[in-house]
């Protein structure tokens, strides 16, 4: 594949992924709405490139979809444009439904549309990957992890958005023969993250000597992936993965939340002290649980390991401190981030 038309690529996730696709030498065409979470300055080393295609647009804008797609004539649609927080979508699920269904539901009929008309090699070789998430499955007991044939149980209006937008993406190829592939990967984390997520948002809080929130009782548990391992496992499904499969992305890496918050704090107390000599871990603060909070996610990727050959380089402590460094480097990307539109306060604690 040269050339990828990818959505939502000024996020975090696809942010890297193009980051890293046009320094393999691919052609990107980017097309993102730059919502509060799409940020021009993860670009910023593309600037100049012509290997690099910024659209601001709507994947639910079929015309324009349409447009890109003749134009440019990808090799494949990449999705990773959707609304991704579960507390916003407590305080507004509207908007989750009008992006990840409606907007997905658009864009798969445009690339539908678009891979009817080409011929030969062309149409054999076009693929639609969709962006999914390990949320759609719901909640783990103590024991066992989600694969490919887990069944969905949603428990937040933003993973049932997932879900749905899902079933749309299997459906367009058992009922259209659109070639597609989706992925379910567990939390990310790393370089380019908008701060309300838990790492980013502890990081932040904790450089400014703030009190840190930490959900119920923090013993909640995440798998958890290093964003450049996802984006590599997503390149290795769109060159070799079987058209209509679902392939689990996982970490290997699960650890309770107030893990993670406690390994931030003692990182950074090492790299940057707080001027007053006080640990961090002394800020952790327990409040109320979000409504709906699953207990724990684990992802079973024995399947992308198995038959393509992927696995998570990068492990916890090692992508942890990676991520504290580049935010400790990368402080006034944070600043541009916090323009006033979100301010490290807490979300989704309606019900």
């Amino acid at each position: 594949m040269t050339t990828l038309l990818v959505t939502g690529g000024a996020g975090f996730i696809g942010g890297n992924f193009v980051l890293q696709a046009v320094a393999d030498g691919l052609t990107v065409v980017n097309l993102d709405k730059l919502t509060y979470a799409g940020n021009l300055d993860t670009l910023r080393p593309l600037a100049g490139n012509p290997r690099h295609v910024f659209v601001q647009g709507d994947i639910g804008d079929r015309v324009l979809v349409s447009k890109l797609l003749a134009e440019h004539k990808p090799d494949a649609v990449v999705n990773f444009a959707a609304e991704s927080h579960v507390d916003r979508s407590i305080d507004g699920p509207a908007a989750f439904v009008e992006t990840n269904v409606v907007g997905t539901l658009a864009l798969l009929e445009a690339a539908r549309d678009h891979w009817k008309s080409l011929d030969g090699a062309a149409r054999d070789a076009f693929r639609f990957l969709h962006v999914s998430t390990d949320e759609v499955y719901g909640s783990l007991g103590a024991t066992g992890k989600f694969t490919e044939e887990t069944p969905y149980a949603p428990n937040s209006p933003y993973s049932a958005s997932k879900a749905a937008s899902d079933h749309l993406v299997r459906a367009f190829h058992h009922t259209y023969g659109l070639p597609v592939l989706t992925t379910n990967c567990s939390n990310n984390y790393g370089p380019y993250q908008f701060p309300e997520k838990l790492i980013p948002l502890t990081i932040a809080r904790a450089l400014a000597g703030e009190k840190l929130p930490v959900y119920g009782d923090g013993r909640n548990i995440r798998d958890w992936l290093f964003v450049l391992d996802h984006c590599s496992a997503i390149r290795r499904v769109l060159e070799a993965g079987r058209v209509g499969e679902t392939y689990n992305v996982g970490g290997d890496s699960e650890r309770e939340n107030i893990h993670v918050v406690r390994t931030i704090c003692a990182l950074l107390d090492a790299k940057r002290p707080l001027p007053d000599g006080r640990k961090r871990e002394t800020l952790i603060e327990f409040v109320k649980d979000r409504p709906g909070h699953d207990r724990r996610y684990a992802i079973d990727s024995s399947k992308l390991q198995r038959e393509l050959g992927w696995k998570p380089s990068v492990d916890f402590e090692t992508g942890i401190a990676r991520t504290v460094d580049w935010y400790l480097a990368n402080q006034p990307w944070v600043r541009r981030v916090l323009d006033g539109s979100y301010r490290m306060e807490r979300l989704g604690a309606s019900a």
